[in-house]
């Protein structure tokens, strides 16, 4: 693998890329509504947690048709490329026996399973230091992308990935998956309605981090069958250890963004669909609160437990972004507040909550299922409800936080341009990608 990867793979990706045309399907109205031309086959990168997941969802869809997992870890903990195979041509065993489906490829290497000519869709799975390069190669190479939120590890992948999208003219969804859930839209309704009157605040709740080790720190031998070296893969190569593996590697920088960029992508998603913020941002950030680990957990986890971000917009509206045992989003304005979190929808004005209540003109995207409007966009060419331009907008205020956090002081910005104003130290922390080498990622 290591070989292939230093010697082979621009050879690799130029053949690949070349090969790959934009997929085309057939109407239903010509061979059935199940057809084989009508369904979408699907790539699932990254067959952990959030991969499994959401293979587990689509896989259920008639129209769609899973025919290769990738993931560096062959089989472990209950996960792996082997055993996803393994489940996915379960699943579709009675389609195999009438010809209908033609099997499910295991890979270790993204870039063979992007490189498919039958491939149309991939899902991106992993985790967040791989959700960059894994979305590009598959854009590069005429696939629509479900990738699971923070859509970027690093802000300079950003733009990278928003133009990897746009000059392929491909699908793109994000997993920020409130959006298609009632109670949040019906949220953002009230609000974009001015029931509320003109919102000068809004608050973000997001979790608590960790303070000690969330696995066995004692066990430090890479497990067979996982290629320790390529999970890194444009990160650093930090000592294995169990306790920054699987859901833990959150904790670290190296490879997540702590409590901050795990859940911002959700509530801070809400609050900006809420004011009106899809495609705009803050003007003016400044970091709080920041606490970190006791120097005994930092070379395992080094994000911050505690946190905040206090925000500034155009518009007037003032936002906070705190680590809280609550979690939602909250809008107050001069004539009542909305609250929503997971299960929970509140206001000022329990009419409001009604469903039979008329809130107004404006009327939100409506998405019930997240991974079912993805399919439905791949199909339709119609975006999808939580695009990358949106989804990196979402999150751009927890990256600006930790910038201002790192040169100690008030960051000014341009969300248009999206850049520091007059202060390069910030815009040089906010912009870094020190990435490991080989790895490069070019739209």
């Amino acid at each position: 693998m290591r070989t292939s990867r230093r010697i082979s793979r621009r050879a690799f990706l130029g053949s690949a890329a070349a090969a790959v045309a934009a997929p085309t399907i057939v109407p239903s109205s010509v061979f059935g509504q199940n057809a084989p031309s009508e369904r979408i086959t699907v790539g699932v990168i990254g067959t952990g947690g959030m991969g499994m997941s959401d293979l587990g969802h689509i896989i259920n869809f008639q129209d769609v048709h899973i025919v290769a997992v990738c993931d560096v870890n062959e089989s472990q903990k209950g996960h792996g490329r082997n055993l996803a195979k393994e489940h996915v041509e379960k699943h579709y065993a009675e389609k195999a026996k009438d010809g209908t489906y033609k099997g499910c490829t295991a890979y270790k290497d993204f870039r063979e399973l992007c490189g498919r000519k039958d491939i149309q869709a991939v899902v991106v799975g992993t985790p967040d230091h791989w959700h960059a390069l894994a979305s590009v190669e598959a854009l590069k190479n005429g696939k629509d992308v479900y990738c699971e939120k923070p859509v970027t590890h690093l802000f300079a992948e950003g733009p990278i990935v928003i133009e990897a999208k746009q000059k392929h003219k491909r699908i793109f969804q994000t997993g920020s998956q409130q959006r298609s859930e009632y109670q949040f839209r019906r949220a953002v309704e009230i609000v974009r309605n001015g029931l509320i009157g003109k919102v000068h605040q809004m608050e973000v709740w997001l979790p608590i981090g960790h303070t000690g080790p969330q696995g066995n720190p004692n066990k430090t031998e890479i497990p067979a069958g996982l290629d320790y070296d390529m999970w890194c893969g444009p990160s650093k190569v930090l000592p294995y250890n169990e306790a920054r593996q699987n859901f833990h590697w959150r904790w670290n920088l190296a490879y997540g963004g702590g409590q901050l960029m795990d859940w911002i992508g959700h509530h801070n998603d809400i609050g900006h669909w809420g004011i009106d913020e899809d495609l705009g941002g803050p003007v003016e950030v400044e970091a709080f609160g920041f606490e970190y680990p006791p120097e005994n957990i930092l070379p395992l986890y080094d994000a911050p437990h505690k946190y905040g971000v206090r925000c500034k917009y155009a518009s007037g509206v003032e936002s906070t972004i705190t680590a809280n045992k609550d979690l939602g989003t909250k809008w107050t304005g001069d004539k009542g507040w909305v609250f929503v979190t997971r299960g929970k929808l509140d206001a000022s004005n329990k009419e409001w909550l009604n469903k039979d209540f008329k809130l107004g003109d404006f009327t939100a995207y409506t998405s019930n299922d997240h991974r079912r409007n993805f399919i439905d966009g791949v199909k339709t060419r119609k975006d999808c409800i939580a695009t990358v331009e949106t989804s990196f907008r979402s999150i751009v205020p927890g990256f600006l936080g930790y910038a201002s956090q790192a040169v100690g002081r008030k960051i000014k910005w341009d969300p248009k341009e999206m850049k520091v104003v007059g202060d390069d130290a910030a815009e040089k922390v906010l912009k870094a990608m020190n990435y490991r080498e080989p790895w490069k990622l070019q739209a």
